[in-house]
């Protein structure tokens, strides 16, 4: 094994260690106890070295105490819990809505080492970019953190710059949460969901988060998107700054929402924001497809208008984005089409395409009894009076309960939507943000159920089968030459038959074994009967039938006794 290999394993069991003593500090004993961490991470509980819990941290929901958990042990976990608070169909909603209070303000990485993190990225460019650099952060998260810079051409950009050596330790954490979740899987059946492809799925987005050209290319992409909305906007990017450890962005000004003043804007310039935000939102989750996942208050900030008013907004952080392609549309227009109709097998249809679901659930009482229950809820209104938010939520609330699974771009797109409702009932609770976004539902609906889109949909029909027509003719005869040369083979995969081949084995050996038995039982019978006619007294003959008994009993002993234990 290599010097390097060696080290990093006992970093690992090092950083597994602080998990472990972490988990028992707040309390979770019993589940380190459970999975065996305790043996696999070290020598058990003496040689760990763990501290009982302090009883007023037992006291507390295990959720909090996991949120306080996963706080102490980094930015990796910090992370992995943000990420699981945009999944409520992982985890219940009662612990989604706790780590969704996961701060990340951390302490700021100095502005020397940032500074030579530039300096590494851009060369010698940094002195023919930059004017100024200033050393003190303008906020510090677990992954990078933020300095305001000028550009020689005088413009106020904002840098975003990973912390050093971070790359590492989320690489090193993570086989860490990999090796438990192979664990977990090992030794957990029916728990709902993966936990390895779960922390696949978070891997991924780690990676994407320290590679900024991710989130440069998404700022640039919205940017775009709304470059000609006076009221919405997304930062510049300046490509000639900006690496996969550096970003730089445009300097916004104004007031971010999450620490906006009780009396700074006016209740029309509320309005405006409100309205200006769900617009956005909705535009991109609806029509545009590709949509900012995460539009809370620390993400949007009130811009002023050439007259100084307050309404139009930006959005910053585009690092967490989701997709949502056509076919995935069409299926949100039947979902909501199918709700509003009262349409069950609609709307269950729905429910087995996007969460790839075994059809047969379709048939399930239970499960449709939960669907209709949802429906419900929503048969009497309009498109006017259905809230999109409320409608997703609930949605993927009955999915989670019986334990199906949810892509992860449409629990984003629920995430949007319902943060972004959140924030206008908190900014504007009088603005009707239902009335406002009524026109995108209504499109979505008409993309999928017009005039325009039922001709579309029959025209690419025929086309298709046109050209199904005209290839089938090269096809058969690429069949039957084939079949002329003997070279067609057939390969036949029988699934879910291996446990009635062992039953069939075990069977006709036990009925093997049972032919024994008996053949001995017969052979020492008649053994006994001929001895006896022949002699008054017990002869060969006997003793001979006395061991073929002997040994029937034997083997119908171990008969038994093997049947048991399988």
């Amino acid at each position: 094994m290599k010097l390097t290999h060696i080290g990093q394993t006992v970093r690992n069991l090092r950083r597994a260690r602080e998990l472990v003593n972490a988990l028992v500090r707040y309390g979770f004993t019993d589940l380190v106890q459970d999975l065996g961490l305790d043996h696999l991470v070290q020598q058990g509980r003496r040689t760990l070295r763990i501290a009982k819990p302090d009883e007023a941290v037992v006291r507390l929901p295990r959720a909090v105490r996991l949120r306080k958990a996963m706080e102490e042990l980094g930015p990796t976990f910090v992370k992995l819990a943000q990420v699981l608070a945009t999944r409520p169909d992982l985890i219940p909603s009662a612990w989604a809505d706790e780590f969704a209070k996961l701060q990340d303000d951390v302490a700021q990485v100095p502005g020397d080492q940032i500074l030579a993190v530039i300096r590494d990225e851009l060369g010698s460019r940094i002195g023919d970019l930059f004017e100024s650099i200033e050393p003190v952060a303008l906020a510090a998260a677990s992954v990078a953190q933020v300095h305001r810079a000028k550009l020689k051409d005088g413009s106020e950009v904002v840098l975003k710059v990973l912390r050093p050596g971070i790359r590492e330790t989320l690489k090193a954490d993570m086989e860490i949460l990999d090796f438990f979740a192979r664990f977990i899987e090992e030794h957990f059946q029916n728990i709902g969901y993966s936990p390895t492809e779960t922390v696949e799925q978070f891997a991924r987005e780690l990676r994407r988060e320290t590679d900024l050209l991710i989130e440069a290319r998404s700022t640039d992409r919205m940017y775009k998107d709304f470059e000609n909305d006076p009221g919405i906007h997304f930062p510049r990017v300046y490509w000639e700054a900006t690496t996969s450890k550096v970003l730089c962005i445009e300097y916004i000004q104004g007031t971010l929402l999450s620490r906006r003043q009780a009396d700074e804007f006016t209740p029309d310039e509320l309005r405006a924001i409100v309205a200006n935000g769900t617009r956005a939102v909705f535009r991109q989750c609806l029509e545009i497809g590709f949509f900012h996942a995460d539009p809370h208050p620390g993400n949007i900030i009130a811009m002023r208008d050439g007259e100084g008013r307050a309404g139009p907004i930006c959005f910053i952080d585009c690092g967490m984005t989701g997709h949502i392609d056509p076919k995935t549309a069409g299926h949100l227009a039947d979902l909501t089409q199918g709700t509003v109709a009262g349409e069950l097998d609609r709307v269950i249809d729905v429910v087995v395409t996007l969460s790839d679901a075994d059809p047969a659930i379709v048939h399930n009482r239970d499960f449709r009894a939960d669907v209709w229950e949802f429906i419900s809820h929503f048969q009497n209104a309009n498109f006017g009076e259905l809230r999109m938010g409320a409608l997703l939520g609930e949605f993927f609330e009955k999915i989670r309960r019986h334990r199906l699974r949810c892509p992860a771009d449409m629990v984003f797109l629920v995430k949007a939507i319902t943060t972004i409702e959140g924030v206008g009932e908190d900014l504007c609770p009088e603005f009707d943000i239902v009335e406002h976004v009524r026109p995108s539902v209504e499109r979505l609906v008409r993309r999928r159920y017009g005039i325009r889109a039922l001709r579309k949909r029959l025209q690419d029909g025929l086309i298709g089968y046109a050209e199904f027509a005209e290839g089938l003719p090269r096809d058969v005869g690429q069949l039957l030459a084939t079949i002329r040369r003997q070279k067609l083979t057939m390969n036949l995969e029988h699934r879910g038959l291996d446990k009635l081949t062992r039953s069939l084995e075990h069977a006709s050996r036990n009925i093997s074994q049972a032919l024994i038995i008996t053949a001995l039982i017969v052979a020492s019978s008649i053994l006994v009967l001929a001895d006896s006619a022949s002699k008054p007294t017990a002869g060969f003959l006997t003793i001979t039938a006395a061991v073929g008994f002997a040994l029937a009993v034997v083997l119908a002993v171990l008969l038994v006794t093997l049947g048991k234990k399988k």
